[in-house]
């Protein structure tokens, strides 16, 4: 069974490890499999800008794991500002955790000393570790220099960024996602004529996606042209 906060994702269906477009991420893939199969590093710090898909990982872990029968927890801590550190509570008999967005409670010293808190507790427990922030541990300015050794102990990973026929792999993602049809010569218009941002191709599926249902029109290129140029 896994334990996740509420989120508003705007998807059909929750993000997994299957649908994430890899890209020159093997690595990471690789890391998070042997973490939960028990031959890699049961602490996994992953890094990242925005849309660099950190909070899709942590969740496509969570789900991975309850597939094995293992109990887990995501907690989106850039998404819910309102959570107290007390949420850490009692997580550590769980066979992982996923906390996303740590850079969110740098120099906020209860949430720093409940993350400390927690992860000796999970040492005791052999518990699962995965954590997302947009930086390193050493470059988090955290008040509590354990915490940062903590953090740093187990394996750190940055995410690398798509290339264009990574974007336009995501652009076909996001479509199916949203019961979209996207031929392949309109998603490498929009990929032509749109920003490469992850973020703004989300938004730009998004946008594609409310046009189609509100005109009932299928996604050609003279229907994208002009809503792109609306843009």
């Amino acid at each position: 069974m896994s334990r996740q906060l509420p989120l508003s994702l705007g998807l059909q269906h929750a993000p997994s490890l299957d649908d994430f477009v890899v890209g020159r991420n093997e690595a990471v893939i690789d890391a998070l499999d042997r973490a939960l199969d028990g031959s890699g590093e049961r602490v996994v710090f992953l890094t990242g800008p925005p849309f660099s898909g950190r909070s899709h990982l942590l969740m496509g872990q969570c789900s991975a794991a309850q597939a094995r029968g293992l109990q887990s927890a995501y907690v989106p801590l850039g998404q819910h500002p309102d959570l107290a550190p007390a949420i850490l509570d009692g997580l550590e008999d769980l066979d992982l955790i996923a906390i996303d967005d740590v850079h969110c409670t740098a120099a906020r010293l209860p949430w720093e000393q409940a993350l400390f808190a927690l992860f000796n507790r999970c040492l005791d427990h052999d518990t699962r570790l995965l954590f997302s922030a947009d930086r390193g541990p050493a470059a988090l300015p955290l008040r509590l220099p354990d915490l940062r050794s903590r953090l740093a102990s187990g394996l750190t990973l940055a995410l690398k960024p798509l290339d264009d026929q990574g974007r336009l792999a995501l652009l076909q993602c996001l479509a199916v996602r949203h019961a979209l049809t996207l031929p392949d010569e309109v998603a490498r218009y929009v990929l032509t004529h749109s920003s490469r941002d992850p973020g703004d191709l989300i938004d730009t599926i998004q946008r594609l996606d409310r046009a189609s249902l509100a005109e009932q029109r299928r996604l050609t290129i003279p229907f994208v042209r002009d809503l792109l140029h609306q843009g």
